[in-house]
């Protein structure tokens, strides 16, 4: 099968045992910046934990979590872990929104996507994950979030080698998949619920909705515990360049 075909197959197969995914779960762009940053090296609900106590002091804006003192800031996001640096980083973000934007987050994600990921690069504490998962999310630009749980499913399938950097995983990626910022996001996130219900270190291949995708000759390791999830039903959506994923 060739391979571009194989990457979308991945995906049908995905979305039709899951369905959509609804990430990232935020309410503003600057929500999913912030989630993006606070979540690296954790769970997602210790980033959410710290969401919520950031809502509750009316620092989910720029100008809100600019007013805040360091300390305060790094306080109400403890449950993150690594709190005084993700402070640190998000404080280094408005900084440099306010140094190159005017503190407008508005023109900041109108930025062509590649000039936007290399300014997120530049921001200390935000790595090549962090800046993807904002473009995606944030700006609704297309891209590949190369997250480990991606690199693993990938490599297992044949589709990249064992042990590719971040970069090389997304360059392949970005070759085979279209143009299209919802069926990626869609992808990562589906690819995170393989990762993580399916796809460990020890891998539990047969009730895995991707084992149709395999290479031929992969044994298929046996479940541990439970059966393969039912099919949705669903049928995954159409490609959709261009989409926005916030109201303007």
């Amino acid at each position: 099968m060739e391979t571009a075909n194989r990457w979308i197959r991945l995906y049908g197969l995905a979305f039709q045992a899951w369905g959509p995914q609804g990430w990232w779960p935020a309410r503003t762009p600057f929500e999913v910046i912030v989630g993006a940053i606070l979540t690296q090296h954790t769970a997602w609900r210790n980033a959410e934990r710290g969401l919520v106590h950031l809502r509750a002091a009316r620092a989910l804006t720029p100008l809100g979590m600019a007013s805040l003192p360091p300390a305060r800031l790094a306080r109400l996001i403890r449950a993150a872990g690594t709190y005084r640096g993700k402070a640190r980083t998000l404080r280094a973000f408005l900084a440099a929104l306010r140094r190159d934007f005017g503190g407008s987050l508005r023109r900041l994600l109108k930025e062509p996507a590649p000039t936007l990921r290399a300014w997120l690069l530049a921001i200390p504490g935000i790595g090549p994950e962090t800046a993807d998962c904002i473009l995606l999310y944030a700006a609704g630009s297309p891209t590949f979030v190369a997250d480990a749980y991606a690199r693993r499913i990938l490599a297992r399938h044949g589709l990249v080698p064992f042990g590719a950097p971040y970069a090389a995983v997304r360059a392949e990626a970005l070759t085979h998949l279209p143009p299209d910022a919802a069926l990626q996001g869609e992808l990562h996130a589906l690819l995170v619920t393989v990762g993580k219900q399916f796809c460990r270190t020890r891998p539990r291949c047969a009730p895995c909705p991707l084992a149709p995708d395999l290479p031929h000759g992969t044994p298929l390791m046996p479940s541990v515990s439970g059966r393969r999830p039912a099919a949705s039903g669903l049928t995954p959506p159409p490609f959709s360049p261009g989409a926005e994923p916030w109201p303007t």
